[in-house]
């Protein structure tokens, strides 16, 4: 979300969404953006500011603080506002590959370059994100918990797209099978229902569903073979469809949830499934985050999405 103010922020996404979360403002800094944020939450794996870069620290300074404080006060906002909330809540996270992709090693270069660090970083994060679970859990009693694994590097992961700190090379690519157990052992580990979420083009919606996943998060637009999301559907994956931009068209408004539902449902009907299941299986939701957009913007984005999301439940 755009700003820096968390408690406007987890208004707006209480009062507009039919699955509300707890914000992340990255406009606060390092630690509150999504590697940051994610790295605050590994457990025995200190990190460290060095360079405008995450790394892999001896011990516990004052960066790591700062992101742990910060998503601290964040979890007493969220208490306050949604301590008697009975419905679905999302919480994020920065998956394994992404992170794997954006912390450095103490001596220089991804942790993507040692195997051995990757499994011990997937590790460390599937601990973190168990206790981070089950504090969300206790302060929120009532509600239904789903964790978001944010993956925007998993393709480029699989790829071998990934440059080497110096640019003039990528890492080795990751096997899918590799990738699929990373990821597994994360999902297990926490047990709520996660939604793996990329917005970038060619997400492996295969190894997505052999994770564990209940659901996946995409950018439509960036969607151009419809035979993998079929079968993914098909076979019960959930879908929250990244339909809305994320910024205003030059001098334009934003998207009616008419025309929110309408590309949800095109797209529905080219599958060849039957309308009575997409209100079952499908969330409309922004394609990805809105923390470039203004709050305005934000608002009428998220409140086309929940109204969207309403039209398709009554159809």
């Amino acid at each position: 979300m755009p700003g820096t103010d968390i408690a406007e922020a987890q208004r707006i996404a209480l009062g507009e969404l039919a699955v509300p979360y707890l914000p992340e403002l990255p406009a606060r800094g390092p630690g509150a953006e999504l590697v940051g944020r994610g790295a605050g939450l590994l457990v025995e794996l200190p990190v460290e500011l060095y360079a405008a870069r995450w790394r892999i620290a001896a011990r516990p300074g004052r960066d790591l603080r700062r992101a742990r404080d910060l998503l601290e006060r964040d979890l007493d906002q969220m208490t306050e506002q949604a301590g008697e909330f009975t419905g679905t809540f999302k919480v994020a996270a920065a998956g394994p590959l992404t992170l794997a992709a954006n912390v450095e090693l103490p001596v220089g270069g991804w942790l993507l370059r040692d195997p051995g660090a990757v499994r011990d970083l997937t590790g460390s994060l599937a601990e973190g994100l168990r206790g981070y679970v089950a504090q969300v859990r206790r302060r929120l009693p009532r509600a239904t918990v789903l964790l978001q694994l944010d993956e925007p590097a998993l393709p480029a992961v699989l790829a071998g797209r990934i440059r080497t700190e110096s640019g003039l090379g990528t890492y080795r690519p990751v096997e899918s099978g590799t990738a699929t157990g990373l990821l597994g052992s994360v999902v297990s580990a926490v047990d709520v229902p996660v939604v793996l979420h990329c917005c970038a083009p060619d997400v492996p919606l295969e190894l997505v569903r052999s994770t564990g996943a209940s659901a996946v998060a995409l950018d439509l637009a960036l969607v151009d073979r419809l035979d993998p999301l079929g079968e993914a559907i098909d076979a019960g994956l959930g879908l929250f469809a990244g339909v809305a931009p994320t910024l205003p068209p030059p001098g334009g408004r934003g998207p009616s949830s008419a025309q929110l539902a309408e590309r949800v449902r095109q797209l529905w009907d080219r599958l060849g499934f039957p309308r009575a299941r997409l209100a079952e299986q499908v969330v409309v939701t922004p394609a990805c985050g809105l923390a470039g957009a203004t709050d305005g913007y934000a608002r009428t984005v998220l409140t086309a999405c929940r109204d969207a999301g309403r039209r398709l439940a009554e159809e």
